[in-house]
């Protein structure tokens, strides 16, 4: 933000929240402690129709809401901004939010390709405003011990950093709203797929870790697989590589027997260290670390806009650019093949209908741990899928 729009401690920062519901609620209710605690003024919020009386109910003496962001920003005049619209909506919305000079914090995914990441980052950059993103993980008390750690030689040269990640996801939660399951809607891309929305925190966590998450990837290979009647994978795994560093290997399915907590592995020749970023564990070589409280990534940008030399953020834009080239890769990726029939039950009826991918919770963790593919594990619906690949071509 521009320092014509800074404020004295004496007087909050105004704080907005746009979008209202699914998860951005969850934003209007810290936005809402965040001002009983005298840290920002909860000014207004903001929703594509208008919104709900449990959302407004939320809003302090004052505040107030609107339809739309145009009108908010003209009327209310944030200092800072959350950004909870679908994924879809990020760049134009948080562009607004930019060009009116105030700090922003974009929810996850929180751009869909290069060219919107560099739109926000040229925005930011010319309005001297923050932007911050909504990867939780990075605001844990994990990771600056798991990089003093790294930085110290406990583990040894790093080869690589894995991540693995399998959750029931039912009918009930492809039909919460028109983009679920969608790579593109009404031309716009939508990206719905299993490495770049529920795990996108597996994917920018384990770049983080990996040192290489503001960089350009060399080489991106995916496997994208589906068991639905959907555009979107919901089964898959990738490798990125860069011209120094090491290597990246995310394997995720949403067709789960049961939900298993995601992590990410580091592998180094001398050790390794586990961290369930959801729970905020880690373990350095099977041993546990007993850790601090995370920090919420709104705090700190309320904390940075106050004193941005002195609190930077912990989970800023350029730190997502290798998080960008996946989401760009998977949009323009060919189409999920489908998993053979008879490697899938159904669990469930009626909403809480699901796929089971047969072994799938133990695939995804061999193929972080061993850094490898689930063509390259001998997966056998994966090498069914292959060979069947290779005939057609």
């Amino acid at each position: 933000m521009s320092g014509s729009r800074r404020r004295t401690v004496a007087d909050p920062p105004k704080l907005a929240v746009v979008g209202t519901s699914g998860y951005a609620f969850s934003y209007l209710h810290r936005a809402r402690i965040l001002h009983d605690e005298g840290l920002v003024r909860f000014a207004g919020m903001a929703d594509i129709r208008v919104p709900s009386a449990a959302a407004i109910a939320l809003l302090p003496e004052g505040g107030t809401a609107h339809v739309g962001v145009d009108d908010l920003l003209r009327r209310c005049r944030p200092d800072i901004t959350v950004v909870a619209t679908p994924p879809h909506a990020h760049v134009r919305v948080g562009g607004a939010v930019l060009r009116a000079g105030g700090d922003l914090l974009l929810e996850t995914p929180p751009v869909l390709d290069l060219a919107g990441f560099r739109t926000l980052s040229r925005l930011a950059a010319e309005n001297g405003s923050a932007c911050q993103t909504g990867f939780q993980s990075f605001g844990s008390p994990a990771l600056p011990v798991l990089r003093a750690a790294i930085a110290a030689g406990r583990l040894g040269e790093i080869a690589g950093v894995g991540a693995a990640g399998a959750w029931i996801r039912t009918d009930a939660y492809y039909r919460r709203n028109p983009w679920a399951g969608r790579r593109w809607l009404d031309g716009e891309a939508v990206v719905d797929g299993a490495l770049t929305n529920p795990f996108s925190h597996a994917v920018a966590t384990a770049l983080l870790v990996g040192g290489v998450g503001g960089r350009d990837p060399a080489e991106i290979a995916l496997e994208l697989y589906g068991t639905r009647d959907i555009e979107a994978d919901d089964t898959a795994c990738l490798r990125i590589r860069f011209d120094r560093g090491p290597e990246i290997v995310v394997a995720a399915s949403l067709c789960a027997e049961q939900d298993h907590e995601p992590y990410v592995v580091v592998h180094g020749k001398k050790g390794r260290a586990k961290f369930w970023y959801k729970s905020h564990r880690l373990e350095l070589d099977d041993e546990r670390v007993h850790l601090g409280e995370p920090v919420d990534l709104l705090r700190n940008l309320v904390a940075h806009h106050r004193d941005p030399a002195g609190v930077p953020l912990l989970a800023p834009l350029p730190a997502t650019r290798a998080f960008a080239s996946v989401v760009e890769a998977v949009r323009d990726a060919p189409s999920p093949a489908r998993i053979p029939p008879g490697w899938i039950r159904t669990a469930g009826e009626g909403a809480s209908r699901h796929p089971v991918v047969r072994g799938i919770g133990e695939e995804v963790a061999v193929a972080a741990d061993r850094l490898a593919l689930f063509s390259e594990i001998g997966v056998p619906w994966a090498n069914a899928v292959r060979r069947g690949a290779q005939r057609t071509g």
